[in-house]
């Protein structure tokens, strides 16, 4: 089945950003046919920076190449957190921090950090334009979680970068590094790798670290405050060490569609080019790309958690201690499934009138039933329109602003009230036709 193109008005999009790419001389640039998707080996290169974008045209290749041919995709995306199908982002994200990231990026014209939800599994990762992914779709057949990260390894040690570089157990490309005169090595992770698996496709994909000028902040947007308050049932990230490797993104690529290329008979063909003028043509990508900014998608897709301040027989960890400024025996217990509230109690609240307090809990908590977290723009609002009784809730909702990232903590003052979607503006990016 061919692809088809949108309507002329799905066309418009944003003038073409910057390439990360020399092109080789060999390399043509063409939209998808359906000829090249039926080839056995193809190899695309994206020049596209939206991470949205690509992930969808990503999508497309695993839906609509032939399902015995090998594909090679590889693209650089502009700053942004992508965290794995399964996870939490009030567990993996510190949305606090990007939300301050996108204010300070639209008051310097620089460019914002989005948090995007991918369709595979696997863990949270940042990605810039210091860092370029690899996708490998092939047949379940010959699908390999190590065969395609030694690829990359061969690749980098072309580059001269060899050595102490080797996939580890957990799949993984690590740098081993001599510290201390020699004497002690200390192993950095500098690819991590993800997958998808369907009945008729394989999908492995994977980051490498190469240039990235966020090392130093990576960290703190990958650490939420709540995370010790939060149980989850989806994937917890395992946090790493990380360095670069320090080769350029170009000749990173070459290497790579090189070893490709060699892996599986593709002689000297450098494969196409994909932008943004191609990729909007497609229709599958469109779509895509409009689910995966969809707030829904981003947010609604997490799996049942629970946050709690105090130990449960779900989830017996001991807590940090609490604000001494929040009121005295203040407790919360939420559980959460696809961003709503399944069930919460909250007690410990200071009422204004001489109330059964006991009670007034009870239906306050009954009141955020239902609410869904991504849409909560202020919890003091949220907890004073739930009780039937005035309620001083400017403390608690202050907290709780914080720990499920739309205010920042209560030394900085604040900020703005906004609600996680309004706050990390998912679709900015995008079309006027799909926003």
């Amino acid at each position: 089945m061919a692809l088809t193109a949108l309507s002329r008005h799905a066309r418009r999009v944003p003038p073409t950003p910057k390439l990360y790419l020399k092109t080789a001389p060999t390399l043509q640039k063409r939209p998808f046919t359906q000829t090249l998707l039926e080839r056995p080996v193809q190899i695309y290169r994206s020049t596209a920076t939206d991470p949205y974008l690509n992930l969808s045209i990503e999508h497309c290749l695993l839906q609509r190449s032939h399902p015995d041919s090998t594909v090679l995709f590889l693209y650089a995306n502009r700053p942004c957190v992508v965290i794995g199908r399964n996870q939490n982002p009030w567990l993996e994200v510190n949305l606090h921090l990007l939300r301050e990231e996108q204010n300070a990026s639209s008051s310097s014209n620089s460019t914002p950090i989005a948090l995007v939800r991918r369709r595979s599994g696997g863990g949270a990762v940042f990605h810039d334009q210091g860092n370029i992914n690899w996708s490998v779709i092939c047949p379940p057949a010959t699908f390999d979680r190590d065969k395609h990260a030694a690829m990359v390894v061969r690749a980098l040690a072309r580059l001269g970068v060899g050595g102490g570089v080797r996939v580890n157990g957990r799949h993984d490309i690590v740098m081993d590094v001599s510290e201390g005169n020699g004497t002690e090595t200390t192993t950095f992770k500098v690819s991590g790798s993800a997958y998808k698996l369907t009945r008729t496709r394989s999908l492995h994909h994977g980051t490498c670290l190469l240039s990235s000028e966020h090392l130093g902040s990576i960290s703190r947007v990958l650490r939420s405050p709540a995370e010790r308050f939060i149980k989850a049932r989806g994937v917890e990230s395992v946090r790493s060490r990380i360095r670069n490797v320090g080769v350029g993104s170009a000749e990173f690529v070459d290497a790579v569609v090189g070893e490709f290329a060699g892996m599986y008979g593709a002689g000297e063909w450098k494969g196409v080019t994909v932008g943004e003028k191609e990729a909007f043509e497609v229709e599958e990508v469109v779509k895509g790309m409009k689910e995966l900014t969809s707030p829904e998608w981003i947010f609604g897709q997490t799996p049942h958690f629970t946050f709690s301040t105090h130990p449960t027989e779900e989830d017996p960890r001991e807590r940090p201690e609490l604000p001494d400024w929040l009121p005295h025996g203040f407790r919360a217990h939420f559980t959460v499934r696809h961003g709503e509230i399944q069930s919460a109690a909250v007690s410990g609240l200071e009422y204004q009138d001489f109330v059964d307090e006991a009670s007034q809990d009870a239906l306050l908590s009954q009141g955020l039933v239902k609410k869904r977290l991504h849409h909560i723009n202020d919890w003091t609002q949220t907890l004073t329109s739930a009780s039937p009784v005035p309620v001083d809730a400017g403390k608690v909702g202050e907290w709780l602003n914080y720990m499920f990232g739309i205010k920042g903590p209560r030394e900085e003052g604040g900020g703005a009230g906004q609600s996680a979607v309004d706050a990390l503006d998912v679709a900015g990016s995008l079309p006027q036709e799909i926003r």
